[in-house]
């Protein structure tokens, strides 16, 4: 069964890793000497950029997952953040690295920063693959970027469209074929 959209590549497989290597290097920076970083991947988009960002991080950490949702099955943001999936581990007193695969309106990234600073974590950073920044609604700072992307719906490298194309291993636009 053939797809109805083609997929442009957007961001090579190559230029992710070389952004990763570049973040984590930043990320060593600031948490270097910290034995209490928590990596929170936001699933489940973020499951591959938290995996290779984790392993080149080289830094004594822990990693959970939360899972919130404001698009359902649709391709338009609700507004309203769903948690799905809470953490497992307390944060109190812990430093704290977001880990998100796209910031879109910034809606679902401003609603996770509130509840985990109600936790009373040391610190929340956070980190996000990409950007759509002129879809901004909500003003929510992202310390660590991988890449501002256009207005198009993307997907690879964890990013999907109705639960496809996830695991390929660049970021593409998805192109309605004609």
């Amino acid at each position: 069964m053939t797809q109805p959209y083609e997929i442009d590549e957007l961001i090579s497989a190559k230029s992710i890793a070389a952004r990763i290597e570049e973040l984590c290097a930043e990320i060593r920076t600031e948490f270097s000497g910290t034995d209490k970083l928590v990596v929170v991947g936001l699933l489940r988009g973020s499951f591959v950029f938290i995996a290779d960002l984790v392993r080149e991080l080289d830094l004594p950490i822990e990693v959970d997952f939360l899972e919130a949702s404001s698009y359902g099955d649709s391709t338009q943001s609700s507004r309203e953040v769903r948690i799905l999936k809470d953490l497992r581990g307390a944060i109190e007193g812990r430093d704290v690295l977001v880990v998100e695969d796209i910031v879109d309106t910034g809606h679902t990234l401003k609603y996770l920063i509130g509840m985990l600073e109600s936790h009373n974590p040391a610190s929340v950073k956070t980190c996000a693959l990409v950007r759509k920044a002129e879809r901004a609604e909500v003003d929510v700072h992202v310390d660590y970027l991988g890449f501002d992307i256009p207005d198009k719906w993307v997907v690879g490298y964890g990013l999907d469209y109705a639960e496809q194309n996830r695991t390929l291993p660049y970021i593409g636009v998805v192109a309605p074929n004609d």
